[in-house]
């Protein structure tokens, strides 16, 4: 049976309401267990042993979301890397009413701090701020195309955005990375720290802020 079949059969036989998924994933060797375990980065595998891997899927935002555990899998498939994946422990099932109420996804928070920007905007500087370390180096993997930089030592990574040209990624673009964010289940708040109308680019491909000393 194929990683995607397995998947599929470990889902079924989960209790109803289930938050979090312990997986094992069993290679044929140590040589596949590497490459397993670099196309399955995104979900921070470990190996116990080289040709098993350890990960989590996770509905609650604590671990990779099933839909992406099944993008990843299908991966390995595509790839012709063979091995069983079972089920070695589960968190138990949470009650609908003591449910958390789910927060405000990464791409909503980003088209939200849009609609409050004036219609000639050019050129901003965003923060995004992560709920848990967990997502630091995902993030900043999925984030790559709008080149993310980490603030300090806090859980935030900021980027640029221009909406013409010049520095910064499209707002399209940023759009698409933060609906991978939420696809792996990350969770955070975004905000726009500084925002330019109507620039004009002459001698410059954009305009720059000094921030704590720093050109950004």
């Amino acid at each position: 049976m194929s990683l995607v079949g397995d998947w599929t059969r470990v889902q079924g036989a989960l209790p109803k309401g289930w938050s979090r998924a312990e997986l094992r994933l069993t290679t044929t060797d140590g040589q596949t267990g590497s490459r397993a375990a670099a196309m399955l980065a995104p979900a921070q595998p470990f190996r116990p042993e080289p040709h098993v891997l350890r990960f989590a899927a996770a509905r609650d935002g604590s671990a990779t979301g099933p839909d992406a555990v099944m993008r990843l899998l299908r991966r390995l498939d595509e790839a012709r890397i063979h091995g069983h994946l079972e089920l070695a422990d589960t968190s138990a099932p949470v009650a609908l009413e003591e449910a958390p109420e789910p927060g405000i996804s990464l791409v909503a928070s980003w088209q939200a701090a849009m609609a409050g920007l004036p219609p000639d905007w050019s050129d901003l500087y965003a923060e995004l701020r992560l709920d848990s370390s967990d997502y630091l180096e995902p993030g900043a993997v999925l984030l790559a195309p709008i080149n993310p930089r980490r603030d300090g030592t806090r859980l935030a990574l900021r980027f640029r955005a221009a909406r013409r040209a010049g520095y910064g990624a499209s707002a399209g673009m940023v759009e698409r990375c933060l609906e991978r964010c939420d696809g792996m289940g990350m969770q955070g708040s975004l905000e726009v720290l500084r925002v330019l109308s109507d620039t004009r680019l002459v001698g410059t491909q954009g305009p720059t802020w000094l921030v704590s000393g720093k050109n950004v």
